[in-house]
């Protein structure tokens, strides 16, 4: 009897916590109870929504099948679990879940939702129209599932149909939250970023505190060249949550747009130790020190650049052998496998490598792109540049066949023409190097490099023709003795 009221004591304390957003004593008070009487489905649950509203999403769903193994024949805790699982990405089992909350509850069109969201995230769009189709037979002005839609149609660039859906559910629920936020985005996707900002600002005017929306419409106002009003949106971020490492990253780089090598240099370090993977921060910050205007400057911090650019190839490698290994076991799209990063992303990578004299490593990560993306011209080019940067026969012969891969695919790609006019004038090919800067002009009548390399081509032209010139009289007259120099 006194366990009983001791129980029921803790659990009226755990509501008062979680009332107040005390999260941890809520825990403990719940999970005192519980070693009292596990037995209680519905304090197993209490404890899901305490751990779920901490952000421990793991622990909730395990917590929310604590309470199923009580009491199987709720629905609300099969979404939980599904939700949960879903928050974690575990997203298979999630989607096994909100099938099992469907068949307890048919006409609750929210595990239809929830597998909308589940099959985006997978890239399986078809099924997540399927399941829309299926909300919508059941509520056709069901604004969470128009909403999901359009996630789905926006990771397929499907941007108008994707507006379309998410205006809809905006007029069904003006209320349903981030639903103008989501729409900001897909206006910006468009190319309508003075609308996509209203859009933020409607939607910080009902919750001025959104982390989310300010660090969106900071990025967009970076996109419409408003430095200003982006840095006074991240700055108040990091008022609200200083630590926010999205925030000094995109402050980072305002300070690198605007050539401040000390803010940038703050803000980044500041990323790196908040986490030092953090996606871009490390080639962004070689790039700023390889750019740096003093050259005391870049001198002094060659080795923290070398240090930098180890440590992203190195994760670079890594990823790239786990994916090979995903797909010889033939798991290529398993969830939970780290997908290989951007092609941009190693672009710039590649970029950074040349500037900073690294072209064996350039090319290196170029030739493992393009063995998965052949038809990749800007990774091509930077093959070619590194290529040529390396110098030997191979490489200068490897590099002609990039430039032509690239033009095979782009005729009219001018810097890949300017490439081969460069690596013909090394081999003293004067009329293929005559050809091509011919070539190039046409395309860019104005093009400065292409000038000063028809310049430098009549100069060796002439150099040549003035030594073959001597050459032949010194041939034809060896006896006639050199005159003297005069001084």
């Amino acid at each position: 009897m006194n366990d009983w009221f001791e129980a029921e004591q803790l659990i009226e304390r755990a509501h008062e916590h979680y009332e107040h957003g005390r999260w941890e004593e809520a825990e403990t008070a719940l999970r005192e109870a519980l070693a009292l009487n596990p037995y209680r489905p519905e304090w197993h649950f209490n404890l899901g929504l305490t751990l779920e509203a901490a952000g421990r999403y793991a622990e909730a769903a395990r917590a929310f099948k604590d309470c199923y193994a009580l009491e199987s024949d709720d629905p609300q805790v099969l979404l939980a679990i599904g939700l949960n699982l879903l928050r974690c990405d575990e997203v298979r089992e999630s989607i096994e879940w909100f099938e099992k909350a469907h068949k307890a509850d048919p006409r609750n069109t929210q595990s239809l939702v929830r597998r909308i969201e589940a099959y985006t995230l997978l890239g399986e769009h078809e099924q997540a129209e399927v399941m829309f189709y299926l909300s919508q037979q059941q509520d056709p002005h069901n604004a969470e599932a128009l909403a999901a839609m359009a996630d789905s149609l926006l990771a397929r660039k499907l941007t108008d149909k994707a507006v379309w859906c998410l205006r809809e559910a905006a007029g069904y629920d003006p209320s349903l939250p981030g639903i103008h936020s989501k729409l900001a985005h897909a206006y910006a996707a468009t190319g309508r970023l003075e609308r996509a900002r209203q859009l933020y600002l409607r939607e910080l005017r009902s919750d001025p505190g959104d982390i989310d929306t300010l660090l969106d419409l900071g990025e967009l106002l970076a996109e419409m060249n408003r430095l200003g009003e982006a840095g006074e949106k991240f700055r108040r971020v990091l008022e609200l949550e200083p630590d926010n490492i999205d925030a000094h990253f995109q402050l980072a780089e305002l300070a690198r747009r605007e050539n401040n090598l000390t803010a940038a240099l703050e803000h980044f370090d500041i990323v790196l130790r908040l986490d030092a993977t953090f996606p871009g921060a490390r080639r962004r910050l070689a790039m700023m020190l390889l750019s740096a205007p003093d050259a005391g400057v870049r001198e002094q911090s060659s080795l923290r650049v070398r240090e930098l650019l180890d440590a992203e190839l190195k994760d670079v490698d890594q990823e790239w052998e786990h994916a090979a290994g995903a797909r010889d076991q033939g798991r290529p799209g398993e969830r939970g496998v780290p997908a290989v990063r951007a092609a941009e992303d190693l672009h710039e990578l590649a970029q950074v490598l040349l500037d900073a004299g690294r072209a064996a490593d350039a090319k290196r990560v170029l030739s493992r792109l393009l063995q998965t993306s052949t038809t990749d011209i800007e990774a091509m080019h930077l093959f070619a540049v590194a290529c040529f940067a390396l110098g030997t026969a191979n490489d200068r012969a490897a590099g002609i066949e990039a430039c032509r891969g690239v033009l095979r695919l782009d005729p009219r790609f001018v810097p890949a023409i300017h490439n081969m006019a460069v690596a013909y004038t090394q081999m003293r090919q004067w009329n293929r190097a005559r050809y091509w800067v011919r070539q190039g002009l046409r395309l860019e009548p104005d093009d400065a490099a292409l000038k000063r390399l028809r310049m430098r081509l009549r100069l060796c032209v002439f150099a040549d023709l003035w030594a073959g010139a001597v050459f032949i009289a010194r041939a034809l007259n060896p006896m006639r003795p050199e005159r003297p120099m005069h001084t």
